[in-house]
């Protein structure tokens, strides 16, 4: 086990990321095999700081039903977390976006 620790500052609620997983999968032969799942979504909250038992919760619509997930962010499995948008949000807690049909508005970004 490796003691490399791994931060995402940018990870805040309202932010647009996709999470690179690493998963294992047998086939009907019996080999396994090991590719990389991207889930990509909004992040409703973020507990535990940067602590080892931090954790994410991310939420998208696929085909009209919402997933989400939980990750923690020191999971070996997860190769890399990409920030695609930053939304501004005045809650620490996205929980509303689950039921309302409201848009979030976007960042702009300074160059």
């Amino acid at each position: 086990m490796s003691d490399k620790k791994v931060i995402y500052p940018a990870v805040q609620p309202g932010t647009l990321i996709r999470v690179h997983q690493k998963i294992k999968e047998t086939t009907p032969k019996g080999e396994e095999k090991e590719r990389v799942q991207v889930f990509e979504g909004t992040v409703l909250a973020r507990r535990h700081g940067s602590e080892p038992g931090a954790t994410i919760t991310v939420r998208k619509i696929s085909e009209g039903i919402g997933v989400e997930k939980i990750y923690p962010l020191h999971m070996p499995s997860i190769t890399k977390i990409d920030v695609k948008k930053r939304y501004r949000v005045r809650r620490a807690k996205l929980n509303f976006l689950r039921t309302s049909k409201k848009k979030l508005t976007e960042i702009k970004e300074k160059r």
